[in-house]
């Protein structure tokens, strides 16, 4: 990446940024996280209480980036066809023909995910990690950008199924929205209406792609790669957790890290960076031991504290 891509980046960004908080005020870090998710290429888990902005998030985003945007509820009886679509014969023709189903989109909401059956959830798998959903033997591109947006109910947890280890370790970054400040609740009163509304594209679809595949190029030195190869395996080590964060969740903290420097107009990433996004990342990836969840200990908390622990590296003035 060239000095003056980096600029570009940094302001397309920000713009990027600026439209999407215009219909979720007072939300700057997470619409940040959001985006980096989507030029990251990855997927989005919030988990929230209802009416904090999670649909809005998602249309904002799809308007933005003149995508489009689906949103599937799932519940108990949703089955997988009803999320990847389905081949249907048609007689005029005499042939098959694929009608796709609503993961067919730029952004994806899949509202409180949790609550459909593991088979249903199953079905995210394949289009989540490659892109592609494939039905009867035929593989079909979900397009780029693709990005899922699931949410959780943190409180409401009868007749909900817990994420698999393997669905949670998809999902890039997880974060939350929460309530907004006096100031935010205050202005969104005054307007009383659907603020995704009004907002109109900043960039094309096409351009997403453009500044995913800048992102790459990104510089990460060496030994900024083994801090988080450190921080990694001091999940995997530590007495409190009895599953740490995998390669694909150090691979996840290093492509959100490359984004995340690109948007603040660097061409190389800081130890900063890799701590700044490690909570959003990896947290969501640990599996506590029965004995430190009991005791009300959080992977939050153990992350928070190996950070403190692994010593960030001293880079070299080039």
């Amino acid at each position: 990446m060239t000095p003056e891509q980096s600029t570009w980046f940094a302001e397309t960004f920000t713009a990027l940024v600026d439209n999407v908080g215009r219909a979720l005020l007072g939300k700057e870090q997470t619409v940040r996280l959001a985006l980096t998710a989507m030029v990251a290429e990855g997927h989005l888990l919030l988990e929230d209480a209802p009416g904090t902005g999670k649909t809005s998030l998602a249309k904002a985003l799809a308007a933005t980036v003149q995508g489009t945007h689906h949103r599937i509820q799932f519940t108990p009886d949703l089955l997988p066809s009803d999320v990847t679509g389905v081949t249907i014969y048609d007689q005029g023709t005499g042939r098959f023909e694929f009608h796709p189903g609503p993961i067919f989109a730029s952004v994806v909401l899949a509202d409180e995910i949790n609550r459909a059956s593991p088979k249903t959830q199953a079905a995210l798998l394949e289009v989540m990690e490659e892109g592609n959903v494939t039905v009867d033997g035929v593989s079909h591109s979900a397009g780029r950008p693709f990005m899922v947006i699931a949410t959780q109910n943190p409180i409401e947890q009868a007749g909900t199924y817990r994420l698999p280890e393997a669905q949670l370790d998809r999902f890039i970054i997880k974060t939350s929205l929460g309530y907004p400040d006096r100031a935010s609740a205050i202005e969104i009163l005054a307007g009383a209406k659907d603020r995704t509304l009004g907002l109109t594209a900043r960039i094309t679809t096409e351009a997403v792609g453009t500044m995913a595949d800048l992102a790459q190029t990104v510089h990460i030195d060496p030994v900024v790669l083994d801090y988080v190869a450190r921080i990694t395996e001091a999940t995997r080590d530590d007495s409190q957790t009895a599953l740490g964060a995998s390669v694909r969740g150090g691979l996840a903290l290093v492509r959100c890290a490359k984004v995340w420097a690109a948007s603040q107009g660097r061409e190389y990433v800081l130890p900063d960076d890799v701590k700044d996004l490690a909570q959003p990342v990896l947290a969501h990836r640990l599996v506590l031991d029965a004995e430190a969840e009991f005791a009300g200990v959080t992977a939050t908390d153990v992350l928070a504290r190996l950070l403190d622990q692994v010593a960030p590296p001293a880079l070299r003035a080039a």
